[in-house]
């Protein structure tokens, strides 16, 4: 008899549930909001509609995507907004998530989900990306302008010699901890601040491995010729070896200097490609012409200097160019000259100033010529002689620009500057599955200029005198269109940049 009094209180204690469940669920079925006490990423959407939770959501992630985060470290200073790493947030699977809380079972499932929801609160994440290549080169430009910068060892080979420059140890940004802030940055819709302290450490440059240096310049003197069907040029290969012993070579690494000279033997093949005669290089494939002021006569002869370094160079199908490794580091000694170059964020006199309109030239050259750009970086401002999307800057023992022969047979480059002009063509064969290239760049929004006052005590009181006229930042998309007989084949995008405004400063007399 208790056993069915137990029994009888439980069925009576069971359909009582069931019947308020029923009438909770009805209740509830009636509302078309996302219920109470639900959060997406921190951010409050109870009672929210799907569209109102969206609308919400949305204008908090572009206001994300649109903030320009200051990044500094000690006195260098610079900018990214968060927008150029290209972020990408799936909003609507978590407003649906959200608004599914207690729609998505039977009655006691969804009615549990109400209540636990209502007790305990309930936060949902959304699922977000972003492009790491673009923090990271973010993050080589920022390591080539900080202040005591790590310096890795470089190499480059001069007439006979190999020249070796000694790294330094110094400052790169810790990329762990700098990656978790962008990324709080990022994901993280409450966050207000907008400046970072950009986490450095100490680095050691890397010991010059010269068995490495050995296997990467070693080559054997190669004649010049031509093969047939399909028609292939092979380009003379002049022979580089190691004109002393290991040994000795160890000796002189082990003195204490910035600059290693090491012999090399140079073997010179009997035929070169001048000796093929017009075959080896007929065919224009890409070529770019910029001007210069030639009566500033440092910078004349910085980019004649550049010039005549890459002029002649050919790169066989596979091979990667190096302008750095080139033109080989811009000293006093190399022949160049100081000139107005940008560095740091600043405009500055600098040894070489003018050569990165010699690799912005070439980049344009090699886009033409449809080339694969293998790493490729903008000014930190807009440059004179190329528009916005089409330069490409270069530091020696960091930024680099390089390109790789991604054709089926040898390529040469032609440049010359003079009076001004300064031209370079890529020249080889073209080939019936060529396509016609064009390169669009485009201004996508402008960074209006500020100005800055600075008290001059030599000047007389309301007296002002602008030292520097600065000038607007943009930022911009390139794109480069493949076409074959009219029609387009593809159109990319090939970069997007971001050009720093140039303040303009202005003396206020004090005197």
């Amino acid at each position: 008899m208790k056993i069915k009094k137990v029994i009888k209180i439980f069925i009576i204690l069971f359909f009582i549930l069931l019947f308020f469940s029923v009438i909770f669920a009805l209740i509830n079925s009636a509302n078309d909001k996302i219920l109470s006490k639900v959060f997406i990423e921190k951010i409050e959407v109870s009672n929210n509609s799907l569209e109102e939770a969206t609308t919400k959501i949305n204008d908090l992630i572009n206001k994300i995507k649109n903030k320009e985060i200051k990044l500094i470290y000690n006195d260098y200073q610079t900018s990214l907004i968060l927008n150029e790493l290209e972020p990408e947030y799936n909003v609507n699977d978590a407003i649906t998530k959200a608004y599914n809380i207690g729609r998505g079972g039977n009655i006691f499932i969804n009615n549990y989900n109400i209540l636990f929801t209502k007790i305990f609160s309930k936060n949902i994440n959304i699922d977000k990306i972003y492009n790491k290549e673009k923090l990271v080169e973010k993050i080589n430009e920022i390591n080539s302008s900080l202040p005591d910068a790590l310096q890795e060892s470089e190499y480059y080979i001069e007439d006979n010699n190999l020249i070796i420059t000694k790294g330094k140890a110094g400052n790169i940004v810790d990329e762990e901890k700098f990656l978790n802030l962008i990324e709080e940055q990022l994901f993280n819709l409450n966050l207000e601040k907008d400046t970072i302290e950009i986490p450095v450490i100490n680095k050691e440059p890397q010991n010059i491995d010269i068995e490495k240096i050995h296997d990467e310049i070693y080559k054997e003197a190669q004649d010049a010729y031509i093969t047939q069907n399909p028609t292939v040029v092979h380009s003379e290969v002049n022979g580089v070896d190691f004109a002393i012993t290991n040994e000795e070579i160890q000796k002189i690494l082990q003195e204490d200097k910035e600059e290693y000279i090491i012999p090399l033997n140079i073997t010179l093949p009997s035929k070169t490609v001048n000796d093929l005669g017009e075959d080896a290089f007929p065919d224009v494939l890409g070529t770019y012409t910029t001007l210069y002021d030639a009566s500033n006569e440092n910078r004349d002869n910085n980019v004649n200097l550049a010039s005549e370094k890459i002029n002649g160079t050919i790169i066989y199908p596979g091979e990667t160019f190096s302008y750095n490794q080139i033109v080989g580091k811009r000293t006093i000694e190399a022949g160049y000259k100081e000139a107005g170059a940008y560095a740091g964020g600043k405009v500055v006199q600098e040894i070489g100033g003018g050569i990165c309109q010699v690799s912005s030239t070439l980049y344009n050259a090699v886009l033409y010529a449809n080339l694969e750009v293998v790493e490729r970086y903008n000014h930190y401002f807009e440059t004179s002689y190329v528009d916005p999307g089409r330069d490409a800057t270069v530091s020696w023992g960091s930024l680099d620009f390089q390109f790789k022969n991604n054709r089926d047979y040898a390529i040469k480059i032609e440049a010359k500057a003079r009076n001004g002009v300064c031209e370079i063509t890529i020249k080889g064969i073209k080939q019936d599955n060529d396509y016609e290239v064009v390169i669009q760049p485009q201004v996508t929004s402008i960074i209006k200029k500020t100005e800055r006052y600075e008290n001059d005590s030599s000047l007389e009181e309301g007296v002002t005198q602008v030292t520097q006229e600065g000038h607007d930042g943009c930022t911009s998309e390139t794109h480069k269109i493949l076409k074959q007989n009219g029609a387009i084949i593809s159109d990319e995008i090939i970069s997007q940049d971001y050009y720093h405004a140039l303040e303009k400063i202005i003396k206020k007399g004090t005197k």
